[in-house]
């Protein structure tokens, strides 16, 4: 097997933030990621067509669980100024770059908390809910997710996931058996964004 022979300057420059530029529902981000957190060079297919299916008002309290760096989160708090938006993630890497995210594109309506899973949002309840659920997890953390989910929901809420196509009849199940309905609102040829209601 023959080694791969990288000059120090390339290491040295993996080492430094990624950093880009993309519009996402018609507002400009700039994005700073790193190795190691999901999608580090450009906003997933998944989470953009999570975002273009969300019904959004302008006083919206939102949550995004598994924020990496802060994709879905920046976008509620850009499309719900008059709200306030709550990113978790359980890595700590991603906690930084999320947060510092929201302070380089002036989203002040934002809180960033290291969390595994909804453990640190204490009673908080959220009109929307949002995550790119994991596929390689097991059920019952995706039931945890759930149920968290319609803890933390207000009445009238809405819990919305982008998931790949495998998992749509698992969510289809679990999303009537937690909140009593589902709503599958795009299936793609690799996604599918499906919305619960907490009613």
């Amino acid at each position: 097997m023959s080694k791969l022979n990288l000059d120090p300057t390339t290491i040295q420059k993996w080492r430094q933030d990624i950093v880009f530029k993309e519009n996402v529902l018609g507002d400009d981000y700039t994005f700073h990621s790193t190795w190691g957190i999901f999608s580090p060079e450009a906003v997933d297919e998944g989470s953009r067509l999570l975002l273009e299916h969300v019904d959004f008002k302008a006083t919206d309290n939102c949550l995004d669980v598994g924020c990496g760096y802060g994709v879905l989160g920046m976008v509620c708090a850009k499309k719900a100024p008059q709200g306030r938006s709550v990113l978790l993630d359980k890595d700590f890497v991603a906690v930084d770059y999320a947060r510092k995210n929201c302070a380089l594109n002036g989203l002040n309506n934002t809180e960033v908390i290291l969390s595994n899973g909804f453990s640190a949002v204490g009673d908080r309840k959220f009109d929307i809910i949002l995550s790119n659920l994991p596929a390689k997890v097991s059920k019952e953390q995706h039931y945890l997710y759930l149920y968290d989910a319609l803890q933390h929901l207000s009445e009238g809420g809405r819990f919305y996931v982008v998931t790949i196509n495998g998992l749509r009849e698992f969510i289809s199940r679990t999303f009537k058996e937690v909140f009593g309905n589902y709503e599958k609102l795009k299936q793609g040829k690799t996604y599918t964004i499906a919305m619960a209601e907490k009613r």
